[in-house]
């Protein structure tokens, strides 16, 4: 997600949730027995959200208290979900990388993936490498899935990923750590047929 879509994220939510806040807020102070202002929704605290005359309306009409139910529950839940997505960690979109002046220097966490992934498929025994990044720009973290050949030795693959890939990674971002995780899979192959 890019740096605009994020703080457009933000925005809209901060929004969102400031009217919300609001809107809760007074229809809570009016319960409670503050008096709002003439020009409020809410005249007192009798007063309530549906009336009795919008609530017989729709007596007759069977289907129209379970589906408002159910909408508003559906609703409810696509909230939740999108509530989820947003806490969910993403992919780093930058890395900073000290260059020594104070300043730092931003490279593409795409470009860092792909160089980390490139260089874990040329290990021995590694037959395809994916690697990604995660957390904050000035501290991140990497999760690398290697699949590993018939005749690979993980202990081997994994030692040879940690000295050499993350290490190059690690120094080039002049980064102090680089906490990883590590997925190791095997390359599925059929039985060969003895003649």
């Amino acid at each position: 997600m890019s740096a605009v879509l994020r703080t457009v994220n933000r925005v809209v939510l901060a929004l969102i949730g400031l009217v919300l806040l609001v809107l809760g807020g007074s229809v809570l102070a009016v319960g409670l027995g503050a008096s709002p202002p003439s020009w409020w929704i809410h005249d007192s605290r009798h007063d309530v959200l549906v009336s009795a005359a919008d609530r017989a309306r729709w007596r007759d009409h069977g289907w129209f208290w379970p589906v408002a139910i159910a909408v508003l529950a559906v609703l409810v839940l696509l909230l939740l979900w999108w509530l989820s997505a947003q806490l969910r960690r993403r992919r780093l979109a930058e890395v900073l990388v000290e260059t020594g002046d104070g300043e730092g220097a931003l490279v593409r966490g795409r470009a860092v993936e792909n160089v980390l992934a490139a260089e874990a498929e040329t290990l021995d025994g590694v037959e395809r490498a994916q690697a990604v990044l995660t957390g904050r720009r000035g501290t991140p973290q990497a999760r690398v899935d290697l699949v590993l050949a018939p005749h690979a030795t993980p202990s081997d693959a994994l030692h040879h990923l940690t000295t050499g890939p993350l290490t190059h990674a690690r120094d080039s971002a002049g980064l102090r750590t680089l906490p990883t995780t590590v997925r190791l899979r095997a390359l599925k192959h059929g039985a060969k047929r003895v003649s």
